[in-house]
């Protein structure tokens, strides 16, 4: 999986946290109340899903880097670190678009009307405190996961390109006496049965 495909995935999920975030700030103890009626009825089976998946997400990366490690026998190298500031830039902006995404197609739905600074305000309210540690998070998929999922698969290199060939031996061109020859089309096209 690539930086930018993981970082995606991870703004998606981290975009509802702050979604959750932004709406506290802004309704204060009736938030829960306000994102599960009306065109917001869809969010508390939506974030329960996100988190789900980041769980299991979360999960299943220990068990690549524990294998890993088993598999090499001691800890494995971390890769090269991507720059932080770089990753909170793009979380930050991908989570405000998810965002603003969202609260238009909620607003579409029948949700009241809210101005564009007002979503700005308090999507950043809400997105950049979860941008925070959403860039943490996959800046440790792309130091350990990465490397770690490598290994795992560096077994299954050879299995892996021995496909190639497999499918490269099985294509082969027609014969020639399987494909008619013009003078035969050409025969069949011009000729013309009796009239029934």
């Amino acid at each position: 999986m690539s930086l930018a495909a993981g970082g995606v995935a991870v703004a998606l999920v981290a975009s509802q946290s702050g979604h959750l975030l932004a709406y506290a700030l802004l309704y204060g103890p009736v938030a829960g109340r306000m994102q599960s009626t009306g065109a917001h009825a869809y969010f508390p089976t939506f974030i329960k899903a996100a988190f789900g998946l980041a769980a299991a997400f979360a999960l299943i990366s220990m068990v690549a880097i524990g294998l890993a490690r088993l598999l090499a026998g001691r800890r494995r190298e971390s890769s090269s670190s991507p720059s932080y500031v770089r990753l909170l830039a793009m979380m930050f902006c991908l989570q405000l678009t998810f965002f603003f995404v969202q609260e238009s197609i909620e607003m579409a739905a029948g949700a009241p009307a809210t101005s564009a600074a007002a979503l700005l305000l308090w999507g950043s309210l809400g997105q950049l405190p979860v941008a925070v540690l959403a860039a943490l998070a996959l800046r440790w998929i792309a130091v350990r996961v990465g490397p770690a999922v490598a290994t795992l698969l560096r077994p299954m290199a050879g299995a892996l390109r021995l496909t190639h060939y497999v499918v490269a031996v099985g294509a082969r061109p027609l014969p020639v006496e399987a494909a008619p020859s013009l003078q035969t089309l050409s025969l069949t096209l011009t000729r013309r049965g009796p009239p029934l």
